[in-house]
């Protein structure tokens, strides 16, 4: 990112075990109040609960012009007709991947504190790189990625950067210069009302 870059971008991910007749109304009305990115699906459960999900968010999100990736789930991706895959175990499966979902696919690549894995992803052709936690949570080993790793990224490397874990306000504030997407999920899904948290997250 340079001086004359925007303000990062919000990436949402879904809630896992979410029912899809509750998860619609409020993941459409997330969606409409704030101005998404991409949204993820988490891999967690059965395929035909993924798949459901999956068809759920792919309306709703492609009717706001929002691309939709899920975590690790090529076959299912392609099925679904979701627009890529979100890879949480860093870029070893990342030429594979891209060969079986082409070009045009979104493919990221989480990498938690690790610019090697970083740099691997973004040469073997990530559209985006995820590191993280940035804050207190069980997310990849739990190592934070601190704040001086997105610096240095935005500084050295052109590849887009996410950052997720355990936001709060203080690290989204602190994260806008050296961040292009910004990964909020389990921090609003757990409170009664989804929206009033992003907003007192996204400021």
């Amino acid at each position: 990112m340079t001086e004359e870059t925007i303000a990062p971008q919000l990436y949402l991910i879904t809630p896992v075990g979410a029912a899809p007749e509750t998860l619609g109304p409020v993941l459409a009305e997330v969606m409409d109040r704030f101005p998404v990115a991409c949204l993820r699906i988490p891999g967690a459960g059965s395929e035909e609960e993924l798949g459901r999900i999956a068809d759920l968010a792919r309306e709703i999100a492609h009717a706001r012009d929002v691309a939709v990736v899920i975590d690790d789930h090529v076959e299912l991706a392609v099925r679904h007709g979701l627009d890529g895959v979100h890879l949480t175990k860093g870029p070893r499966n990342l030429r594979y991947v891209r060969g079986e979902l082409g070009a045009d696919a979104i493919i990221g690549v989480f990498c938690g504190n690790s610019r090697h894995e970083g740099i691997s992803a973004g040469e073997g052709g990530a559209d985006y790189v995820s590191f993280g936690p940035v804050g207190q949570s069980a997310l990849g080993q739990g190592e934070l990625a601190e704040l001086d790793l997105f610096g240095w990224w935005s500084e050295m490397i052109e590849v887009p950067v996410v950052a997720e874990g355990a936001l709060t306000p203080a690290l989204v504030q602190a994260l806008f210069p050296v961040a292009d997407f910004i990964s909020i999920g389990p921090e609003i899904w757990s409170a009664e009302d989804p929206v009033k948290a992003l907003t007192e997250l996204w400021g």
